[in-house]
C-alpha cells in the first residue's frame, strides 16, 4: 500500500507498507518545518499505520538532505492573530506525539539530520530512533520568546528532567554524541548508508516479531501518560499565549532576519 498526497507548499506527507513495515515521511520545503496541516495529515497518517494489520511496525522519517525537522513553521507563527489560534496551531504537536506514543506497534524514527524545537519531540515520542552522528538537536523555543511547553513532557519522560532542563535553558546545539548518551538517540551511525541499513535490519525484525508481545511493551514504555491529554492541550495554551506577545514576535522577525 502506498498513498502520496500531492506535493503543496504546505508539505506533503506520504504512507506505505511493504512486508510488514508501515513508513510514513513527511517533507516541506523549508527545512522540513511543520505547518499545522502537516502536522494533523501526520497525526492522522501515523494512526493509520497503527490500526492497519499489514504493518506491523512503523518508521517515521522526514525526506531530503537537509534537516530532519526544523520543528515550527516560523510563517505560521507570525500569523497567529489570538489564543484560539495559537493553542489550535500548537496542539498539533500534541496530536503528533499522541498518535506515536498510542500507536500499538513501535514506531523507529530515522534521524538523517539536524533537528529543532518540534522535531526534537517527534524523536522523544518515538519508540527507538535511529540517528546519524551529524544530527545536532536543539530546543530552539526559548530563543524565540516561547518554550518547549507541548514536546516538553515526551522530551523529559524520555531524557530525563535534568537533560530537558540543560536542553531548554542552553538553546544551542547538542550533537549526536550528546544526544545517544541522553538517550534521545537510541543509536547513531557514521553515515547514511549505514543508517539506512540500520533502520532497514531492525524493521525487519520488528516486523517479525510477536506483535501482542510489542504491543504490551509500548504500554509499559508509555505507562503514566494517559492525562496527557488535557496535559499537553494546557500546555498548548501556554505557546499559544506566549507567541502572541511583543517580544515573542519581535524575537521571531528577529530570528528570521539572520
Amino acid at each position: 500500500m502506498t498513498s502520496t498526497p500531492p506535493s503543496t507548499p504546505e508539505g506533503s506527507v506520504q504512507t506505505s507498507i511493504t512486508d510488514g513495515v508501515g513508513t510514513v515521511s513527511f517533507h516541506h520545503p523549508k527545512g522540513n518545518s511543520l505547518p499545522g496541516t502537516l502536522l494533523n495529515e501526520l497525526a492522522g497518517a501515523v494512526r493509520e499505520l497503527g490500526e492497519d494489520s499489514a504493518a506491523r511496525v512503523i518508521v517515521m522519517r522526514s525526506e531530503g538532505t537537509g534537516p530532519f525537522c526544523a520543528g515550527a513553521s516560523f510563517d505560521e507563527l507570525v500569523a497567529i492573530q489570538d489564543l484560539d489560534s495559537g493553542q489550535q496551531f500548537f496542539s498539533g504537536f500534541a496530536k503528533v506525539i499522541l498518535a506515536m506514543i498510542r500507536a500499538p506497534k513501535f514506531v523507529l524514527t530515522r534521524v538523517h539530520g539536524k533537528t529543532a524545537g518540534g522535531g526534537v519531540g517527534l524523536v522523544a515520542a518515538s519508540d527507538y530512533s535511529l540517528a546519524v552522528k551529524t544530527a545536532s538537536a536543539k530546543l530552539s523555543e526559548l530563543a524565540v520568546g516561547i518554550g518547549p511547553f507541548v514536546v516538553g513532557p515526551v522530551i523529559e519522560k524520555k531524557i530525563g528532567l535534568a537533560a530537558f532542563s540543560a536542553m531548554t535553558v542552553d538553546a544551542d546545539w547538542r550533537d549526536a554524541a550528546w544526544c545517544e548518551r541522553q538517550a534521545l538517540y537510541s543509536r547513531v551511525f557514521d553515515d547514511l548508508a549505514a543508517l539506512d541499513a540500520g533502520v532497514d535490519a531492525l524493521a525487519k525484525t520488528l516486523a517479525a516479531s510477536n506483535p501482542e508481545a510489542m504491543e504490551l511493551l509500548k504500554q509499559v514504555f508509555w505507562e503514566g501518560t494517559r492525562s496527557w491529554d488535557t496535559l499537553l492541550n494546557t500546555r498548548a495554551g501556554m505557546s499559544g499565549r506566549l507567541v502572541l506577545s511583543d517580544f515573542t514576535r519581535n524575537a521571531i522577525g528577529s530570528f528570521k532576519a539572520k
